[in-house]
């Protein structure tokens, strides 16, 4: 059956690249998607796909019914795109100002509409069911991975698979790990609230701009001294605002940031020592502050034995050269709230074109895909699916009569 999946792929790759097109061109952004998942609905019940809509808000879920009883399968793609100008000029550039497809969404939609496709023409062989979730707001928490499992999307899964196209690993790479491979994802946001003035009267004022910055140095200390240098662990601050006239003091100032982190308490403690943190900061400075810690998603933990089935698998499918173990990430992924509640794994398909000359990374206004890795990805979601199913057949063949 895995030669024919494969075939049969290969024969509608035309068709996964034409939909990932279609789908770059018009991006849809986190909790606004509306006609995207209005294309991937329609074209499950094309299929005749058993679909829902609307799930967790904005989610669709369609399940495929193999003829013959077994265990089921979930497969997951992401649809919503990031507020980006894109930056390349190719016939299929966004549509949409200021929004783009700067993730690799669209090809994960792709992959896994012509995979539903291709599953579908074997459904009289196949033993078991495939769930198909095509989730909606990965890009911002809280994200739509929990409202979609809090609306059933994985009633009835024994077992769940995602794959990232991973445009920073070259083509015909898989990477897997055992445990955890993505980091949890929080943010915090400051305020600064001194007292402004007139630039040539600094004495008269509280300035929050220096304030602000005593803190974001303040802040590059938590890491490096106070956290055990055996556990990891990223704190950035990715915005400093205190907007004003050239000769104006400002009289506040906001700072957001985010933290990364793999160990549950070493994320508590970084909550709890930034505000630490802020607060000296602020006092030794006489200023008054707000301080908020966001929790996003948490830690991506793959389980150990599907992710060696993942990797046994991976090594046998047509174009993967390189199967490795990969470090963690410190990127963050919703795909950790699925595994919470079942068993899977959650692994990278490198997307790296070899004739690139600059690599442009997830979320640059240039970035891009190798299309091909779409097919990999797709082939090696299909063979787990297949090998999974057939090894549960395989084991209740094996079970002994009373």
């Amino acid at each position: 059956m895995k030669a024919r999946l494969y075939e049969r792929l290969d024969k509608l790759y035309t068709e996964m690249v034409d939909i990932r097109r279609y789908l770059h061109q018009y991006p849809e952004l986190s909790f606004q998607e509306v006609k995207t998942p209005a294309y991937i609905a329609d074209y499950h019940r094309r299929l005749g796909h058993e679909v829902r809509t609307g799930v967790g808000e904005r989610g669709v879920v369609a399940t495929l019914h193999g003829a013959k009883p077994g265990k089921t399968v979930a497969l997951r793609a992401d649809f919503d795109a990031l507020p980006i100008q894109e930056e390349r000029d190719t016939p299929y550039k966004s549509k949409v100002n200021g929004v783009m497809h700067a993730c690799g969404h669209d090809g994960h939609t792709a992959t896994l509409l012509v995979l539903a496709k291709v599953l579908n023409s074997l459904k009289d062989e196949l033993a078991g069911n495939v769930v198909f979730i095509h989730q909606h707001a990965e890009e911002y928490a809280p994200g739509g991975a929990i409202a979609m499992i809090e609306d059933g999307c994985l009633e009835g899964v024994d077992v769940i698979f995602g794959t990232h196209l991973w445009a920073v690993v070259p083509y015909g790479t898989i990477q897997y790990r055992s445990g955890p491979i993505m980091a949890a994802a929080d943010r915090f946001e400051i305020e600064i609230r001194g007292q402004g003035g007139h630039g040539a009267q600094p004495h008269l004022t509280k300035d929050a701009v220096v304030v602000g910055s005593q803190l974001v140095m303040n802040i590059q200390q938590l890491v490096s001294r106070r956290i055990d240098p055996i556990e990891t662990a990223v704190v950035s601050v990715g915005s400093f605002v205190a907007e004003n006239a050239f000769n104006v003091i400002s009289g506040t100032a906001r700072l957001e940031g985010t933290v990364r982190t793999f160990n549950n308490d070493v994320r508590d403690y970084i909550e709890q020592e930034l505000g630490r943190i802020v607060k000296g900061t602020c006092m030794a400075a006489d200023v008054d502050y707000c301080y908020h810690y966001h929790r996003g998603y948490p830690p991506v933990v793959n389980h150990r034995k599907e992710t060696a089935l993942l990797a046994q698998i991976a090594a046998g499918v047509p174009g993967v050269e390189i199967v490795e173990e990969t470090a963690p990430q410190m990127g963050g992924e919703d795909f950790a709230y699925y595994l919470r509640h079942v068993k899977g794994t959650f692994f990278f398909t490198g997307a790296m074109h070899p004739d690139w000359e600059v690599v442009y990374p997830h979320h640059h206004p240039k970035f891009d895909i190798d299309e091909r890795a779409m097919l990999i990805a797709a082939k090696t979601l299909g063979s787990v699916t297949l090998d999974y199913l057939n090894q549960a057949v395989q084991n209740v063949e094996q079970i002994p009569k009373q």
